[in-house]
């Protein structure tokens, strides 16, 4: 057969409207419903089955259609309105250039594994990615000086279906890169600008894409280049495929490769942000960067790296964070340990949590640790478990006191909100809602949207959500050749009137997606009420090598199978951004039912809020501090029990007697007009009081104030004078390590009674021994706090002592501990370094007790 050459035929845009084209490029059309109906009015059918792509969409649109456009006055008047929308939001002045005007020359550089952009760019899988993208999306609102580094995968995340007995199967799809809103980043010479990364003793090309997030630029890697042998082009095939080879090949083109990229753009980045541990490596490469360019040691160029980067988990147990063996680490890093001046022993020891223990694979999570003293957690319930998981390098701290902080995770409001609601919003809430999403003062105008409208528009969203659940089925059914009175059975599945509840994230077990299947009969009975039924409809992925979370899918498909639940219950195939945005608009309650304390943070159920969804969950992750009276409800009472049948069977039983007494009685309470006006006071509840605080507008404010802001400043500060101040602390740690096991409390002496008033004070008198230190270099600490049963200490506070004099060789210190309650109180004495250039005890787990 002759060879057929291929070639491509593009519709031209009118002039007119070849601004649809820098829409196209960037994703700020996410967010404005004006501009995502600009591109379905060009052509609906294709719109949907582009996966919205606008790039596809005009790149497939015909001719006439575009020209057509052309004349239109009416499609004309909406393409003016969102292209004036776009350059005015793009060249606006945002938050952190009114608030922070200090910190728009430092350069935030955000660095993670996915980023759930939009259903059309497949490098996301689940929570992090979705995460990921929402952050960019609120550092555009605010107009943050942030660039973001991720990889641009071939194949991307697998495309997920069922067999007939309802085991997932999973598909890869070759993805053209020219068919998605990314740009190559050209080069001096025209060319795509690529850097070079080792891997293995081969050295790999990377190309650097670029994708627009509004007023964000995320840059895109990937080795997929003709000059890269077969096996270093598959590095950035699939996202979370393969063994740990796999992985760690991934994370040096993402850390080493993404600081590199940078570097190529000509950006130096004041701060860096690891999302998660899969991108450790980059601390590194920054410090060889600094080692060679600035003539620094590893040590010193480690003090720049410590004063400006965030480390951020989202991982609730030690076994989620990435190990490598000492065999791989050697493989990939045996020369580059050589650029760093360390020994390999000294090098690997930075990814040991017990330095020196041979038998302690490489930990990415520790690694990031060891070279990001700011750190935070995702919920506060989860800055307690991550405390607990490193606590051993900090022994005697009181829980609270442990160097790790939380920022509670939020949603981007404006991507998630459904048009109708937004329009009310828009009427009753004015504009400013828009503006600042986390304005808890604009909300409280909820309460003055009428009953009947906010009912109507949310009965519209569910009603949408049945048609599009229903259509999904029938595709469902029709690839597995389902018989005709099957498919005729898709138009009969779930009703757009009753309560509707929905489940959908990751099939991972702890996640429990089958806890509501524990009793059937009396699951049976609420969804099959002749006059108050239920409906449950669910979707969700589960690792491709993950049989547990397979197995509770098909527990799902199997049970929705029997006879009469087949209209109560569907299960909706490959989980992604357009089914997430259906769902989370159109539920009534969304269900979640973690083991507690498993989930860091979760924001699926955060999504709903805006939509006037209620949440019907366990207390964990968000919904520990999210949960309100009359705004939801709460699975359980924030047990934890080691026996797990046994908290999976209360958790049930309480998930059940919630469904039957509180949460579908409420929804079926209705008055003369029809209205279920106590269910639409909790909907106002929910949208009044949870809508602002777990928004990512709050959620990047907290990081730009307490991360971004004093990590710029501080990097600005300890490479000031060429490094002299990074210079000075290495060698202050460096002389305290010598001689820190010279320091001793060598009494602690109580001026007052045991029995303090409440009010009054317990007045302290330290004695310190410091040997070749002085006060400068230490500071004396009390931490007190409510005794427990056992001894310990909870929530314990900490005060600093003031050093008084020098009696001998000794030092003395003095302080007041106040006493504002009443009962059982402690407190332990401890000696800390003290430096106003490091963040202690974060940076130096140096600590001397009584």
């Amino acid at each position: 057969m002759p060879k057929v050459h291929k070639y491509t035929v593009r519709p031209v845009l009118p002039p007119r409207i070849a601004g649809l084209r820098d829409m196209a490029y960037n994703m700020a059309w996410t967010w404005n419903h004006d501009t995502i109906r600009l591109f379905q009015r060009l052509d609906a059918e294709l719109w949907d089955d582009s996966n919205h792509n606008p790039i596809r969409l005009l790149g497939e649109i015909s001719q006439e259609k575009l020209d057509g456009a052309a004349q239109d006055e009416g499609f004309l008047a909406a393409f003016d309105r969102s292209m004036a929308a776009l350059e005015g939001y793009m060249s606006g002045r945002g938050w952190c250039s009114l608030e922070h005007p200090e910190a728009t020359e430092n350069l935030i550089a955000y660095f993670s594994m996915e980023y759930g952009i939009a259903e059309s760019i497949p490098i996301y899988s689940g929570g992090l990615g979705v995460l990921s993208g929402d952050h960019l999306k609120s550092a555009s609102d605010l107009a943050l000086p942030l660039v973001a580094v991720g990889l641009l995968y071939k194949e991307g995340y697998f495309t997920q279906y069922l067999n007939p007995d309802g085991w997932q199967l999973e598909r890869y799809a070759q993805q053209d890169f020219d068919l998605l809103p990314v740009k190559p980043v050209a080069a001096a010479d025209g060319s795509q600008l690529r850097i070079s990364v080792d891997l293995a003793g081969t050295p790999v090309s990377v190309g650097i894409f670029k994708l627009q997030v509004g007023r964000i630029p995320l840059y895109l890697l990937s080795t997929h280049l003709p000059e890269n042998a077969p096996v270093d082009r598959e590095v950035t095939d699939e996202l979370y495929g393969g063994g740990p080879e796999e992985r760690i090949r991934q994370e040096i083109v993402l850390g080493i490769g993404g600081f590199r990229a940078l570097r190529a753009l000509g950006l130096r980045p004041a701060v860096c942000h690891m999302n998660e541990g899969h991108s450790a490596f980059l601390s590194l490469e920054r410090a060889r960067q600094l080692m060679q360019q600035e003539g620094l040691t590893y040590w010193e160029a480690r003090q720049v790296i410590q004063a400006s980067t965030l480390f951020t988990t989202h991982t609730p147990v030690p076994a989620g964070f990435d190990l490598f063996s000492e065999d791989l680490m050697r493989k990939y890093f045996g020369a580059f340990v050589g650029e760093l001046g360390l020994k390999w022993d000294e090098f690997m020891d930075k990814g040991r949590s017990h330095p020196g223990n041979a038998a302690e694979a490489f930990n990415v999570a520790v690694l990031a640790l060891r070279h990001a003293p700011r750190r935070n957690a995702v919920s506060r319930l989860h800055r307690r478990v991550t405390a607990r998981m490193i606590s051993e390098a900090w022994q005697g701290l009181p829980d609270n006191e442990i160097p790790v902080e939380s920022v509670t995770n939020g949603v981007h409001s404006r991507g998630w909100v459904s048009a109708d609601m937004a329009e009310l919003l828009d009427r009753y809430l004015g504009p400013r809602w828009r503006r600042d999403v986390s304005d808890a003062k604009v909300w409280a105008r909820v309460s003055a949207i009428p009953d009947e409208e906010l009912w109507r528009a949310h009965e519209r969203q569910r009603e949408r959500l049945v048609t599009y659940a229903r259509s999904l089925v029938r595709r469902q059914l029709e690839r597995r050749h389902a018989s005709r009175s099957e498919g005729r059975k898709a138009d009969e599945a779930l009703r757009s009137d009753i309560l509707t509840v929905g489940f959908a994230r990751r099939f991972a077990t702890y996640k429990r997606g089958n806890l509501i299947l524990r009793e059937v009969d009396r699951l049976k009975a609420l969804l099959l009420d002749e006059h108050r039924p239920m409906q449950i409809i669910f979707s969700g992925k589960a690792h491709p090598r993950d049989d547990s979370g397979k197995a509770l899918i098909r527990d799902i498909v199997h049970f929705s199978r029997q006879e009469g639940l087949q209209h109560r219950i569907v299960f909706l195939e490959d989980y992604d951004l357009a089914k997430a945005r259906m769902l989370v608009r159109g539920v009534d309650v969304w269900l979640n039912t973690p083991r507690r304390p498993l989930e860091a943070s979760g924001t699926s159920g955060m999504k709903v809020l805006i939509n006037g969804g209620l949440n019907l969950s366990v207390l964990d992750g968000w919904w520990a501090e999210g949960y309100r009276e009359e705004a939801g409800w709460a699975i359980g009472s924030g047990e934890e029990d080691e026996d797990l049948e046994k908290q999976d069977r209360n958790d049930a039983l309480s998930l059940y007697s919630l469904l039957e007494e509180e949460v579908i009685p409420l929804f079926y309470q209705r008055g003369p007009d029809g209205l279920p006006r106590e269910w639409i006071r909790w909907m106002k509840n929910s949208m009044r009081y949870l809508t602002p605080a777990f928004s990512t507008v709050r959620m990047v404010r907290e990081y730009a104030e307490r991360f971004y802001v004093p990590a710029g400043l501080h990097y600005q500060k300890v490479i000031a004078d060429g490094f002299s101040r990074a210079r000075a602390l290495t060698a202050w740690k460096a002389r305290l390590r010598e001689h820190w096991a010279d320091v001793r409390i060598v009494a602690v002496r109580q001026a007052s009674d045991v029995d303090v008033p409440v009010g009054g004070e317990l007045l302290l008198e330290v004695q310190v021994a410091l040997g070749a230190l002085t006060p400068d270099d230490v500071q004396v600490v009390v931490y007190y706090g409510l005794q427990r049963p056992d001894g310990a200490m909870a929530a314990g506070r900490h005060l600093a002592l003031e050093y008084a004099a020098k009696e001998g060789e000794h030092y003395l210190y003095r302080g007041a501990i106040p006493a504002p309650t009443s009962g059982p109180h402690g407190y332990q004495v401890g000696v800390l370094p003290f430096h106003d250039d490091a963040l202690v005890p974060n940076e130096l787990s140096l600590i001397t007790w009584e």
